[in-house]
């Protein structure tokens, strides 16, 4: 049986299958970041795709590993204890957050989707506290809220509110791009299959 804990060391599926495509051929040097970004497992992802990648964290010892390889940033910053956010008015080609909700961040988060990038968002939802952690309501994506957090600023994609296996664990996740990006134009072809 997979665990919540096991699939902290491995990639999404709903990340690996967005973060690869959405990396933009036609820039030298694409640039993501990991929202809290634990033991890297995106981070990781996104470096071997060819990104320069920004972790940030309130702790970063879970990829003190990663700290001397070249592409790879880590900023230690709560991001939670009402301080400005810490990197006002940098974008990035790719935005990703797993497993994590603070709902004051969302417009940050939002914000830092450059007009050419993707977010892609995945965490706990409503209908979890059945199944396991988080029950908490401030951890948990009431319906629709991510589309709601990025109306009017990104475009969405792909949208899911969903019970998923192994674990077994309700999320909300969402595949959103700046009004500058390609799949506005041809969107990706397995957009529609998960």
């Amino acid at each position: 049986m997979v665990t919540v804990h096991d699939t902290l060391h491995v990639p999404s599926p709903w990340v690996a299958a967005y973060l690869a495509p959405a990396s933009p051929n036609s820039s030298p040097n694409p640039a993501a970041l990991d929202v809290a970004c634990g033991p890297g497992r995106h981070l990781r992802l996104a470096h071997r795709l060819g990104y320069r990648v920004t972790g940030i964290d309130r702790d970063v010892s879970g990829v003190a590993d990663l700290a001397q390889i070249d592409g790879i940033a880590l900023l230690s910053a709560d991001l939670e204890n009402g301080d400005p956010w810490p990197l006002p008015g940098v974008t990035f080609q790719a935005v990703i957050v797993t497993n994590y909700l603070h709902r004051p961040r969302l417009p940050d988060i939002v914000a830092a989707v450059s007009p050419d990038g993707v977010l892609i968002y995945e965490t706990f939802a409503v209908g979890n506290e059945r199944l396991g952690r988080p029950t908490n309501p401030d951890f948990l994506l009431r319906p629709g809220e991510l589309l709601a957090a990025t109306h009017g600023v990104l475009t969405p994609i792909a949208f899911q509110h969903a019970t998923l296996c192994e674990p077994k664990r309700v999320v909300q996740r969402i595949i959103a791009v700046g009004r500058g990006h390609a799949w506005l134009a041809d969107p990706p072809a397995h957009a529609g299959e998960f």
